[in-house]
C-alpha cells in the first residue's frame, strides 16, 4: 500500500547558508559544519540533522518509517516574518528554492511546499505565482499566525484568494506564537502552544466569516487539528446561544469544520480513532512532522493501532485522501 506523508519538514541548505553569513538579519546563529549544523535561535538550540537538508537522507528516513511519497515543507523556523518586504522576498525564494533543489533529486517520491513573505501580500502573491509556475508546487506552508497579525484578517484575504483560484493547498502550522508567559516551560509552548494556536486560528477564520469568502480554500491543519476535534461542539453551542459569535456568519461551526482536512499526528491512536469519527476518512491524511523530536517515528504501526480501523479508512489515511487532495494518482 503507498503511504503519503503530509506533514515533513526541511530546512534547505541555502537558507542555512544565508542564515551562517547573516546572523544578525535572520536572528540565528547556525554553527558547526555540514554534518554537525546547530540550530541556535534564543532558547531554541537543536542539531540540524542531514535530513533537514540532504535529500538522500530525508529518503533514507521516509524507507525507516514506510513512507513512499513525502510532501515536504520549510520548517517553521524558515518563516521570517518579521522582515521587510525586499529581505522577506529573497528569504522566500531562497528557501522555496532550496526544497526545488532537494525535490529535484527523487521527484517520484519528494514533492514541494513553498513559503510565502505572507506579511507582505502583494510579495507572497508573487512568490506563490513563481513557485506554481516554475516548481509545479501544489502547496504552501503557512503559520497559524503571521507573526502578531491573525491570518482571518482582511489584508491576507487576496492571498487566500489566490490560493483558492490556484487550487494550492495551504498547510497552516503553528509558529510557537503561544509559547511564552506560562508556557514557556516543561515545553509546554509546543504541547499546548502549537495545537492552541490552530484552534485559535480556525476558530477566528470561522467566526470572522472569513471562510463564508473561501468555501474552495482547500486547508490542511497540523497535529490533528490542534484542540477542535475535542472542542468543536463547545464552537458550535457558542456559536447558537452567543450573539457575538454569529454576528458575521451564519455558517454553523461544525458543517465549517469538516470542510478542512487533518493530519493523523495525535500520538495516541484513539485520539485519531476520535478524529476519524468527527471528520471522516476522505479529510485525515498521515504526517509524521519529521525530522523533529515531537515527530511520529512509526506512522504504519500507530495507523494499524488505531481501534476498529476499517480497510477503507487504511486506505483513505495512507494515501487516497492525499492523493485526492494534492492531485496526486491513486
Amino acid at each position: 500500500m503507498i503511504r503519503i506523508d503530509t506533514h515533513n519538514h526541511v530546512i534547505p541548505e541555502t537558507i542555512i547558508q544565508a542564515m551562517r553569513e547573516q546572523p544578525e538579519l535572520y536572528r540565528t546563529q547556525i554553527e558547526g559544519q555540514r554534518g554537525s549544523y546547530k540550530f541556535v535561535r534564543g532558547k531554541t538550540r537543536f542539531d540540524l540533522i542531514p535530513e533537514f537538508y540532504d535529500a538522500e537522507a530525508k529518503l533514507e528516513s521516509m524507507d525507516r518509517k514506510g513512507i513512499d511519497i513525502a510532501y515536504i515543507s520549510p520548517g517553521p523556523q524558515t518563516f521570517f516574518y518579521g522582515l521587510g518586504p525586499d529581505h522577506a522576498l529573497k528569504t522566500a525564494r531562497l528557501v522555496n528554492d532550496g526544497v526545488a533543489n532537494m525535490t529535484g533529486v527523487r521527484p517520484d517520491r519528494l514533492r514541494g511546499m513553498a513559503t510565502l513573505p505572507m506579511q507582505h501580500p502583494d510579495a507572497a502573491i508573487t512568490e506563490l505565482e513563481r513557485v506554481v509556475r516554475e516548481y509545479g508546487f501544489k502547496a504552501v506552508e503557512m503559520g497559524t499566525a503571521i507573526g502578531e497579525e491573525e491570518l482571518a484578517e482582511s489584508r491576507f484575504r487576496p492571498v487566500l484568494r489566490r490560493l483558492q483560484e490556484l487550487k494550492v493547498v495551504v498547510f497552516a502550522h503553528p509558529n510557537t506564537q503561544g509559547s511564552t508567559g506560562r508556557l514557556d516551560c516543561y515545553y509546554l509552548g509546543n504541547l499546548i502552544g502549537n495545537p492552541l494556536d490552530t484552534t485559535i486560528m480556525v476558530g477566528k477564520l470561522m467566526f470572522s466569516g472569513a471562510l463564508d469568502e473561501l468555501r474552495d480554500l482547500r486547508m490542511l491543519l497540523a497535529h490533528g487539528g490542534g484542540f477542535l476535534p475535542y472542542q468543536i461542539g463547545r464552537f458550535q453551542h457558542g456559536h447558537a446561544v452567543r450573539p457575538d459569535t454569529s454576528a458575521v456568519t451564519k455558517s454553523k461551526p461544525l458543517d465549517m469544520f469538516r470542510n478542512f482536512y487533518f493530519d493523523a499526528l495525535t500520538h495516541d491512536p484513539r485520539a485519531t480513532r476520535h478524529l476519524l469519527e468527527m471528520v471522516g476518512s476522505g479529510r485525515v491524511v498521515l504526517g509524521t512532522d519529521s525530522p523533529f523530536d515531537m515527530g511520529e517515528e512509526r506512522p504504519v504501526e500507530h495507523l494499524d493501532a488505531v481501534p476498529d480501523l476499517t480497510a477503507k479508512e487504511r486506505e483513505d489515511v495512507s494515501h487516497r485522501t492525499a492523493a485526492r487532495l494534492f492531485g496526486e494518482s491513486s
